[in-house]
């Protein structure tokens, strides 16, 4: 490893595997940084199943190499595009081979800070080392995101959390346990929470659980009403994953509106048995309040009608999402933000990802308002990767021609002697003139 290179990739999920993976096989000098699949394997609820279908769970490598179904298919394990939902476990195991397999590279250490210098950028990692990348790819994932209410951000940790912070939930065990939101967080960590034996209650301003449709049988007729897509079925999420590039034409008023509403809080279907008839639910309703009472929490509710009420709990979790902030971005300084052209504190992209700072690029959730939904899946890189790569590659070489030493194409003129040798022998061989 050298103290320069052609591109940093900062961040080592789905989305920044996928790149490196497309990187070494265009054989572009990259280093990757940070810990491997951290949110998936620290803060992802264990025993969860992933929302997404076993065609759209892979990590993205060139040629369709390094498939989930390619991985489950060697071993033996249980598999289907469709209908069988992916456990965290083996999608980790999986994750877990293919960055060994294609991306040995990973250093898991952060990036404190980047900033720009005469060659690109300037980069310090947590160890101290600083190197120079010539390009800078995020690719962050949602690790600085989480999104808590405001009526929550002031109370102890003791109080309150994200559901970030939960992996494991046995430590609830016999305890009154709030949790907000009718996504897929929400409903996943009150189902591992009631399987932990806590007493949970789900509250949400939605007025309904909107689970995903299960899989419907594959016709052909069914698949022309009814398409199917990397994030889900039906022709608008058809349009937003399989077209991005004429999604990122749209209109910016458009593109936003979409970004917000589209594939809302719905949990996946296999989810609901788990939940229905199980778990109290207090639907519509809002949190206005909350304040620390001794050793316990009382949230201020408020339904669509405008009543209000109390609830006590022992903690409240957030399970309320994430919103991506390049401002909330530790090693991103004001400087280079300020290069930026943002929108809803997102980067405004060019159709190759890369920002109004030149050289500097965003992939992954950051960049789902200009590329849509698509992005917050991990299929988004199927897209993202290869088009970043090839964008880089077409600089770099630019650059190295531009750089070589300028070579003489035609033949050297020949010396001033020989010249008037030549000019000689010709003057002395022509017929004078009469």
């Amino acid at each position: 490893m050298t103290n320069i290179c052609d591109v940093a990739i900062i961040g080592a999920g789905p989305y920044g595997l996928s790149l490196a993976a497309h990187l070494a096989e265009a054989k572009i000098d990259f280093r990757i940084f940070g810990k491997t699949l951290e949110s998936w394997r620290e803060h992802m609820p264990k025993d969860m199943l992933l929302k997404s279908e076993g065609f759209a769970s892979s990590i993205s490598a060139p040629g369709g190499v390094g498939s989930l179904s390619g991985y489950c298919a060697a071993r033996g394990l249980p598999y289907a595009d469709e209908g069988k939902p992916v456990p965290l476990d083996l999608f980790n195991a999986y994750a877990s081979w293919f960055q060994k397999r294609y991306v040995p590279q990973v250093e898991e250490t952060r990036v404190a800070s980047v900033a720009r210098n005469g060659q690109g950028f300037a980069l310090e990692l947590e160890t101290g080392e600083r190197l120079t990348a010539k390009y800078v790819v995020m690719a962050a994932g949602i690790t600085w995101f989480a999104h808590t209410p405001i009526a929550l951000r002031y109370l102890p940790d003791w109080a309150a959390s994200h559901s970030y912070a939960h992996r494991d939930v046995s430590r609830f065990k016999g305890r009154d346990v709030a949790v907000l939101g009718a996504g897929a967080s929400a409903i996943d960590l009150a189902a591992l929470l009631a399987d932990s034996g806590a007493n949970v209650q789900i509250i949400a301003r939605d007025e309904s659980v909107r689970f995903h449709a299960a899989p419907a049988d594959a016709t052909p007729l069914k698949r022309i009403g009814n398409p199917r897509s990397g994030i889900g079925p039906g022709w608008r999420s058809f349009f937003c994953a399989d077209m991005p590039l004429a999604f990122h034409r749209l209109p910016e008023a458009l593109r936003l509106r979409i970004t917000r509403r589209h594939l809302g809080p719905a949990p996946g279907w296999f989810m609901r048995k788990r939940v229905e008839g199980r778990i109290p639910m207090q639907l519509g309703t809002e949190v206005t309040g909350a304040t620390a009472l001794g050793d316990r929490v009382e949230l201020s509710l408020a339904d669509r009608t405008g009543m209000r009420g109390t609830a006590i709990f022992d903690h409240v979790i957030a399970a309320t999402g994430y919103r991506p902030d390049l401002t909330r971005l530790p090693f991103l300084p004001l400087s280079l933000l300020s290069e930026m052209k943002m929108v809803e504190n997102t980067p405004v992209l060019s159709d190759r990802f890369e920002t109004r700072a030149p050289g500097f690029f965003v992939t992954g959730p950051a960049a789902a308002n200009a590329f849509g939904p698509l992005m917050r899946f991990m299929v988004g890189a199927e897209f993202a990767s290869p088009r970043i790569v090839a964008h880089l590659k077409r600089k770099l070489d630019a650059a190295a021609v531009a750089s070589a030493p300028l070579k003489q194409k035609l033949s050297p003129l020949p010396s001033t002697s020989a010249f008037v040798s030549s000019r000689g022998r010709a003057e002395a061989s022509a017929p004078e003139s009469p």
